[in-house]
Formats: C-alpha cells, sequence, structure tokens
C-alpha cells in the first residue's frame, strides 16, 4: 500500500463532533499533522445540537468556585454510580487526565468553559455527589470570528431562543420569569444582550453551538484540515496494524494515511433502525432521536472485522422526548421539572419521578411497559396553571401552542380532566384518581409514590417559590396531554477500549493504530449517567488521550 497512498497525515479522525475535534486539536498541539474527516455537509455531529457542557470532576474551573473537589471523591462517585461496570483503569484515567484537558485547551487553544453554578450532579445525595454541580459549559462565542464557509459548513440547533443567546446557566432563571424577580431581571439581560449584539455586529453562540464554533476556530488556527462530504469506506491495515482509511470524496475513493493512528470519533448508531432493532429494547425509533443524523454506526462493522470488541451495545443516552407534527423531536429536560404536571402510562398511573435524571427516566419507561399499561408512549399531563407559569416546549409562560400541534392531534386539549382522558384513551376514573393522589401529595408537599423533588437535581429545574419547587395540583382546564417517546441522545454502545482509548479485542490485546472516542465507543460512564455533560467531557478527553498516546509512540520511535 505504501505506495498507493492519496494523502498522508499522522493523525486522522473520523468524526467533526467534540471528540473528533478534540483529537485534532490534540494533534496540532503535539506537533502532528491532522485531518478531521466528516461523512456529511455540515460539520459538528451531536455536539452541536446539545447543551455543550462537559462533566469534568476536579477542573480548575471547580477549584476556582471554591467547590472542594477532589480526584478522591470524583473517584467515589463514579464508584457509586457506574460501579464496577466499567474498569477502573478508565475511570482513573478520566478523573486524572479530564482537569489536564480542560487546563491545557483553556491555556493553549480558543476552547473555554465556565462554571454552571448549582447545576447539580445527577445523583447528588450518593457517595461523592456534588449538589453543588461539577458541570462546566462553553463560554458564549462571537459566531462572526468564523470565516463565511465555516459559518455555512457549521450545524446549527436550531433551538426556539428567538433570537436570544441562552447559557444553561441563564435558561433556568429564565423558566421562572412568569414567578421570580431573578427570572425577569434574567430576561433583562439576555435582551439587553440581544440589543447589544444587533448594535454591534456580533452574533454571539452559546451552548454546543458556542463549542463546535470555538473547537472550528481553534482548528483553523492551528493549521489542522477537515474535509466535509468524506466519508470512511473501510480501515486499512498492514501487518496487524492499522495504517490508514478508505474514504469517498467528491466522487472518489481516496486512500489516507495515518502514520501515528485512526481515531474513530463517528459516534453511534442512533439513526440505523437496523442496528437500533438489533441491539436497543423494543420498540424503538430513529425518529425519536435527538442526535445528529450521519450517525448510523458506519465504524462499528470495519472495525469488527478487525477483531474489535463491542459493549453496552444495548444502552442510549436516554432522553424522554416528544415529536411535534414537524418530525424533529423536542427533548425533555426542565419540562419535566416543573410543577402541575405528570407523566402516566397508558392506564393513567405514574410510574416513576417525573423529574429524574432524563437518562433514568427512559429507563423506567422501558422497565414499566407492560400488556394494557404501555409506556411507550407514556402521556405528560399539564394544566392551564402550570402552562401559564413556566417555559414549556421552548414557548414562553402563556405562548399559546402552534395550532397545527391542536389540529394535528398531537396535543390533546380538554376542559376537564375526565374529557381529557377520553382523548387518550385512558378511563376517565382512573385518570381522575390519579391526578387527585398527586395532588394531595402536592397539596402536603411531599411525593410519597416517587419521592419527586426530594433530590436536589429535580429541584434545579422547579419553582422556588413553592414549598417543594417540583409540586403543584393541577386544577385548572383546559389540561393538556402530549405524548412522551423514550428518546436519546445518541446511542452509548460501541468499541472497547482501555485507558488510552485504544480499541480492544475480545482477549483484551489492542487494535494497534486505531483509536475511538465517543459514542463510537463504549461509554465510560458504563450504564448510567453522573452528570450534565458526562458525555461530551469523556469524549474530549479521551481523545485527547488517545493522541497523547499517539505523540508518546511517534516519539519514541523517532529515537
Amino acid at each position: 500500500m505504501n505506495d498507493q497512498w492519496d494523502h498522508t497525515y499522522d493523525v486522522v479522525v473520523v468524526g467533526s463532533g467534540a471528540a473528533g475535534m478534540a483529537a485534532a486539536i490534540t494533534a496540532r498541539l503535539r506537533g502532528l499533522t491532522a485531518l478531521v474527516l466528516e461523512k456529511t455537509d455540515v460539520y459538528g455531529g451531536s455536539t452541536a445540537l446539545s447543551g455543550g457542557a462537559i462533566w469534568v470532576p476536579d477542573n480548575f474551573h471547580l477549584d476556582e468556585a471554591g467547590l472542594g473537589d477532589t480526584p478522591e471523591k470524583a473517584r467515589a462517585y463514579l464508584d457509586a454510580t457506574v460501579g464496577d461496570r466499567v474498569t477502573a483503569e478508565r475511570k482513573d484515567a478520566y478523573v486524572t487526565h479530564g482537569p489536564r484537558m480542560v487546563r491545557e485547551f483553556h491555556d493553549r487553544t480558543d476552547v473555554r468553559f465556565v462554571y454552571t453554578p448549582g447545576y447539580s450532579d445527577y445523583y447528588p445525595e450518593r457517595l461523592g455527589g456534588y449538589p453543588q454541580g461539577r458541570s462546566i459549559e462553553p463560554q458564549v462565542f462571537d459566531f462572526k470570528k468564523l470565516g463565511p464557509e465555516q459559518r455555512a459548513t457549521m450545524r446549527r440547533a436550531g433551538l426556539p431562543t428567538y433570537g436570544l443567546t441562552i447559557t444553561s446557566k441563564d435558561f433556568r432563571q429564565l423558566n421562572m420569569v412568569a414567578r421570580t424577580w431573578a427570572g425577569r431581571r434574567t430576561a433583562l439581560k439576555v435582551g439587553a444582550q440581544a440589543v447589544g449584539a444587533k448594535l454591534t455586529g456580533r452574533e454571539p453562540l452559546s451552548l454546543g453551538e458556542a463549542l463546535i464554533a470555538r473547537m472550528r476556530h481553534s482548528l483553523d488556527a492551528l493549521g489542522a484540515d477537515l474535509w466535509l462530504s468524506a466519508p470512511m469506506t473501510g480501515l486499512v491495515e498492514e501487518d496487524g496494524r492499522v495504517t490508514g482509511v478508505r474514504i469517498t470524496r467528491n466522487g472518489r475513493e481516496l486512500t489516507v494515511r495515518a502514520k501515528g493512528g485512526v481515531v474513530l470519533a463517528s459516534g453511534g448508531f442512533s439513526h440505523d433502525q437496523r442496528l437500533r432493532e438489533k441491539h436497543l429494547p423494543s420498540p424503538t425509533s430513529t425518529e425519536w432521536s435527538s442526535a445528529a443524523e450521519g450517525q448510523t454506526g458506519d465504524a462499528l462493522e470495519p472495525a469488527a472485522a478487525l477483531g474489535a470488541a463491542t459493549d453496552l451495545m444495548d444502552k442510549v443516552w436516554g432522553a424522554p422526548s416528544v415529536v411535534p407534527p414537524e418530525g424533529k423531536p423536542f427533548f425533555l429536560v426542565a419540562d419535566r421539572g416543573v410543577p402541575g404536571m405528570v407523566i402516566v402510562n397508558a392506564a393513567g398511573e405514574r410510574y416513576a419521578n417525573e423529574a429524574a435524571p432524563y437518562h433514568e427516566f427512559v429507563d423506567a419507561m422501558y422497565a414499566n411497559d407492560r400488556p394494557g399499561a404501555s409506556t411507550v408512549p407514556s402521556w405528560l399531563i399539564l394544566d392551564a396553571t402550570s402552562r401559564a407559569r413556566y417555559i414549556f416546549m421552548g414557548l414562553f409562560p402563556g405562548q399559546a401552542f402552534p395550532k397545527p400541534w391542536l389540529e394535528s392531534g398531537f396535543i390533546k386539549k380538554a376542559a376537564t380532566v375526565e374529557e381529557l382522558a377520553a382523548r387518550i384513551d385512558v378511563a376517565p376514573e382512573r385518570l381522575r384518581a390519579t391526578v387527585d393522589r398527586f395532588n394531595g401529595f402536592a397539596r402536603a408537599g411531599r411525593d410519597e409514590d416517587f419521592h419527586r423533588g426530594d433530590s436536589v437535581y429535580d429541584r434545579y429545574y422547579g419553582d422556588p417559590t413553592l414549598p417543594n419547587p417540583n409540586l403543584a395540583p393541577l386544577e385548572k382546564g383546559p389540561y393538556y396531554a402530549i405524548p412522551v417517546h423514550p428518546g436519546d441522545i445518541g446511542t452509548k454502545g460501541g468499541l472497547v477500549t482501555d485507558a488510552t482509548a485504544r480499541v480492544l479485542r475480545e482477549d483484551g490485546s489492542p487494535v494497534d493504530g486505531l483509536y475511538a472516542s465517543g459514542n463510537v465507543s463504549s461509554a465510560v460512564m458504563g450504564e448510567t449517567y453522573p452528570g450534565p455533560g458526562a458525555t461530551i467531557g469523556p469524549a474530549m478527553t479521551f481523545s485527547w488521550l488517545a493522541v497523547d498516546d499517539i505523540a508518546r509512540t511517534r516519539s519514541a520511535e523517532a529515537r
């Protein structure tokens, strides 16, 4: 093959989300040439559609906030959540090197984060958990810093922000704009910032878009290449080592040499229905996924052909979702924390804490699905008071549901609970009994059935003006019902890797020259989801570790 390569780089990266970008950025910081290959015609992957936060314990932002986090506390928390489903070596590598990645990117690139105060770990009551949270989110970034082509080819989330730039910290307060002075002050601040940006010609980005734009800006400054519409079609192996990739570009089949190694960062298989039906719990659908559409598991088969092992293939990063008539899923995060709302099965019964971490709620949907009481879909029930008080599905308090949502039957509306029950084929007396029982808990301030509002995490998106921020009775019509599906923000099963992100075979030996990070790899978080950003944080960290290993190997070979 040596005389047949069309292009040569030290590191070839497949995928342009945070995992892929982090690998290429690290390569350039180590003095290695790098190429990022993106299958679609836009870069950014699922990261660009996300909140952009990363969960990295003991990073310097947490130190500056005075949280007193330590590696020992982080390890204890991962043991209490992930358990032994993932090797201690991988968990230790994350705890040790995640903060180093954050520090180096902050010091040497434009990839910058800020602490999000109060956004708690998802299980703050467990050993090592932090009620104050360990999550950090991207600093707002001026999109105009990117060139015209880079702006035109970046994946956009298309969130309903109405021209406002909203961080996760802002959103928590904005959700209470009709309830608290902090919410109103935040609304004024965000509005003033939008006016200021308009007057100065800036185009500020937040969340996942800000992270990807910052990474793209850094990548350009460091001199790495990024090719769009260049899907990988295979891996090249020589003498037991992966030495490059086969791709299609501009209608041509090309081979690209990777002198140091190939880093697979191409995401999971959320948008491949065949793979979903083969591996995931049933029922399952690509239509429920908020992952980028290019995530069809393309790297799994070529790696498997080389003997690569896989794990956690039956798991997703769960995201309870509703799918409006336009077909784009809406991921319910804060929406499940507001008072005056319940989620019921087909029998009109509650079956879980509605405000639980989203990954856990999707697990509960499948665990409680049974004949005559299906939870797929479930029904989210809310009343007029809740609709008037809180942001819901991107609509501000009191803002009417779009007519197509009501006219199509996607959202059911009725004057009474009993009428609503009939419209969703639930026995009226059963739904009435469920609502009455919940209302009793709400008035008492304690959910005796599922403990909604007991956890600090639950209360993050709740209403601080209420005795229990997550509980209020459903008493005022009209009432609404919206179908909820067990969606995802990505699959979490994939290639088994070691503490330096090397892809491993079934016998534990590495596939030389092949690395994987992000959702194409088996998640270091195992079957759970410890905190906000526990997807992107490991994706960036293990890409950093992969290229660090490549750089050390190249350096040793040169000596």
